[in-house]
């Protein structure tokens, strides 16, 4: 104990992945020692200070990181997982000791340690959302019975000394990120959400007897190893202890937002982290109002299946393969299909290379038992190890249409880019799509000639009604179109 204290007073490593291990080392070095409870806390609190410290400066390092993880990447997050994990741990434990030694704990005492247990907690499913990972196992029951301690000793809207916030706001900024459907979401669309949350997760209401009557309530199960519950999803267990809460002050909230943007105001005058002044961030915002306020349930039934799949990625691919069909010299992964519903699938990886693959990515999927190649846009994916992948596919299409927009450039110089068409489809969309590089369009008029040289060359003018999708990758617009005058 005396060299852990030596080295808390040292000056910290420039690197901070080099101080991951010795952190663990030390917390393994103090549960194994007999050291007064007050001087355990105190210890405990500044290998607390110097883990957040560490993790918090390796964090951005896995904004941006391709799905999946690169095994060095993966190593560094199974080791800052472990610190927090083993972190949270002691300090819950520290907890219980309180109640044997409430002398030696003022209130004060147990508050901060309420409060750092649920912020490593959080701090570790944010890490697995940024990682598109499942959560740790027990790690969300853990937040929520740190939670449940705050509660029964009615501290939960106590900020203690020392901390950034209530104990409220954070406990309810892990379970907020946790229904924004952090699966469906990019790394950098995860760190928005995170950054948001920060600023406003305090508007929620919560500790409801009964479900209340409004679509933006979720329920949850303080015995449960899993995030919340929307109740316009599913009712909540009877006769099992929940708590209620809902997000309708913090859905209106991000629609005045929405509308203050619309008007021109800029990001950092009402709070908003930059990508809230993109396009793909003011549509995040759009999609948040959905997850917290308006979640729906399921529109199709999922069969679970077992069958092989092959998967093209990316609009160039896409295009190439469209139009020089089997020939095309392009790269496919093979996947297996484990469920199913009529508008999309999931699917696990089984081989070949899957590239930069991300949330938001418009594929081409085709089954053993399929002739056409169906159109999709990835809108989930889980990666629990480098050897393992699973995705979640939108179906847009059964067919496609490849062709380019000849567009001029700030110069006035000509250039084409490569798009998709993609034809109406009978009883449920009346109108084609046109899949275009994101920001390909940006500052075009809406009217485009799209030029198709499948077999003979077709005009056509295009006009874009409507954007119906767009991430970093692509935009996808409702077209109407009319052939040219000869």
């Amino acid at each position: 104990m005396r060299a852990v204290l030596a080295w808390l007073t040292a000056p910290s490593p420039v690197d901070a992945t080099d101080e991951l291990d010795t952190l663990n080392s030390h917390l393994a070095t103090l549960r194994a020692s007999l050291v007064a409870p007050q001087q355990r806390l105190y210890i405990l609190g500044r290998l607390f200070a110097s883990s957040v410290s560490s993790v918090a400066s390796l964090i951005p390092s896995l904004v941006g990181v391709s799905v999946p993880i690169p095994r060095k990447d993966r190593q560094l997050i199974r080791r800052m997982q472990n610190l927090l994990r083993m972190l949270a741990e002691d300090l819950l434990s520290t907890l219980d000791h309180s109640n044997v030694h409430p002398l030696t704990f003022s209130p004060q005492d147990q508050e901060l340690t309420i409060w750092r247990s649920l912020y490593v907690l959080a701090q570790h499913l944010l890490i697995s959302d940024l990682a598109s990972s499942p959560a740790g196992v027990g790690i969300w029951r853990q937040l929520h019975q740190a939670y449940e301690i705050a509660r029964r000793l009615e501290v939960t809207g106590n900020t203690p000394v020392g901390a950034t916030s209530s104990l409220q706001k954070l406990y309810y900024s892990a379970v907020l990120l946790g229904c924004a459907q952090p699966a469906s979401l990019t790394s950098l669309e995860v760190d928005f959400v995170a950054a948001y949350l920060d600023r406003f997760a305090e508007l929620i209401d919560s500790n409801h007897d009964a479900a209340p009557e409004t679509p933006a309530a979720f329920w949850i199960d303080p015995a449960q190893d899993a995030a919340a519950v929307a109740c316009s999803r599913k009712s909540a267990p009877p006769q099992t202890p929940v708590h209620y809460f809902t997000c309708d002050r913090l859905v209106a909230l991000i629609k005045n937002q929405l509308a203050a943007l619309g008007a021109g105001t800029q990001p950092q005058q009402i709070e908003l982290p930059a990508l809230a002044r993109t396009r793909g961030g003011r549509l995040l915002l759009q999609r948040l109002v959905t997850y917290w306020g308006e979640p729906g349930k399921r529109r199709f039934p999922r069969r679970r299946q077992s069958y092989r799949a092959v998967l093209c990625i990316g609009l160039d691919s896409l295009w190439r393969l469209f139009q020089e069909g089997d020939a095309a010299l392009i790269e496919t992964s093979s996947w297996m299909a484990t469920n199913e519903s009529p508008d999309g699938y999931a699917i696990m990886h089984i081989s070949g290379e899957t590239g930069d693959l991300s949330v938001g990515d418009v594929t081409a999927i085709r089954t053993e038992s399929g002739e056409n190649w169906q159109v999709g846009i990835v809108r989930w994916a889980l990666s629990e190890n480098q050897e393992h992948m699973e995705i979640g596919l939108q179906i847009l299409a059964t067919q496609a249409v490849p062709a380019f927009l000849p567009l001029a450039d700030e110069n006035g110089d000509r250039k084409h880019i490569f798009v998709l068409v993609l034809p109406k489809i009978k009883g449920l969309r009346s109108t084609e799509l046109l899949v275009v590089p994101s920001g390909a369009l940006e500052n075009q008029p809406k009217d485009s000639v799209l030029v198709i040289e499948k077999n003979n060359i077709e005009v056509r003018e295009v006009r874009r009604t409507r954007l119906d999708e767009q991430n970093s990758f692509i935009e996808v617009f409702s077209i109407e179109s009319d052939a040219l005058p000869d």
